[in-house]
Order: C-alpha cells, then sequence, then structure tokens
C-alpha cells in the first residue's frame, strides 16, 4: 500500500513539473511577421558597437519559436546575450519571455546586468529592426538599444 501511495506521489510530481517547463505554442498574429523573424539576424547593443554585430537566430520548435543570440566586444570583454521563447508575434511587434544580459565595461562597474521576464521587440518608424522597447538599462541610469535587425 505504502508503495503504490508513493508512486502515485511521484507520478504527481513528475506530471507537475513537466507541466511548468511545457511551453506554450506561439501565438502568431501575423504570418509575415513570423517570416520575417525566423532565421539568422544581426544583433546589436550601442555601447558595444553598431559597426560589429552579433547574431541572434529564431527557430521553430513544434511551434514555439526560440530566440538566442550574443554580441561580443572587440578587444574587451563586453558581450550581449539573449536566450528565450518568442511569445507571441503581431505585424510590427513580438514578445519574448526569457533573459537578456548585458556586461558593459563603464556600466555597473563593469558587472553583468541581467533582465528577465516578459519583454516587447518592436518596429517603430519606418526602421529596419525590432528594438526591445523598455530601454532602461535596470542597473544604471543609461538607456540600452537591444536591437533586432530585419535580415
Amino acid at each position: 500500500m505504502l508503495k503504490k501511495l508513493f508512486g502515485a506521489i511521484l507520478l504527481i510530481s513528475v506530471c507537475q513539473i513537466v507541466s511548468v517547463f511545457a511551453q506554450e505554442k506561439t501565438i502568431v498574429n501575423s504570418a509575415s511577421a513570423k517570416k520575417m523573424l525566423l532565421g539568422k539576424h544581426r544583433f546589436a547593443l550601442q555601447w558595444i558597437s553598431w559597426d560589429y554585430f552579433g547574431t541572434a537566430t529564431v527557430i521553430d520548435k513544434k511551434g514555439v519559436l526560440y530566440l538566442k543570440g550574443e554580441q561580443k566586444a572587440r578587444g574587451s570583454d563586453d558581450y550581449l546575450t539573449i536566450d528565450g521563447v518568442i511569445v507571441s508575434i503581431d505585424e510590427k511587434e513580438f514578445k519574448f519571455n526569457g533573459k537578456i544580459v548585458t556586461k558593459v565595461s563603464h556600466l555597473n562597474n563593469g558587472e553583468s546586468c541581467p533582465r528577465e521576464g516578459e519583454m516587447t521587440f518592436a518596429i517603430t518608424k519606418n526602421r529596419r529592426y525590432w528594438r526591445l522597447q523598455d530601454m532602461r538599462n535596470p542597473c544604471n541610469s543609461v538607456l540600452d538599444y537591444v536591437d533586432i535587425f530585419f535580415r
């Protein structure tokens, strides 16, 4: 009897853990915007360089769009990383849930500065990129321009 009870509790626990980590499919409200997002893109933070870009890649795994990228500075250990999932896509913006980390030598005493959670990237005016809309650096009183450029 005790073995069955333990087995049932273990099974319920495993199912709860799996459901917590299961990702809902990306909500696609614009097929053309999804097409623009899929693939490899130039990726930049203005403090690092707008001359030497990093890359960000969006892939589709079973209806969930994943975004991962990095920009590394030349001549220093400054960097920008992004890793997470795209929650929804609209014609001019997408919602991202994950982590963005910046490390810039002259900001935050040269320490890394993470952002986590849901964030919005948008195309504004006639720009050829999506820009992170909450530009406020959470570790300093400066603005970060985190940009993902069109292919």
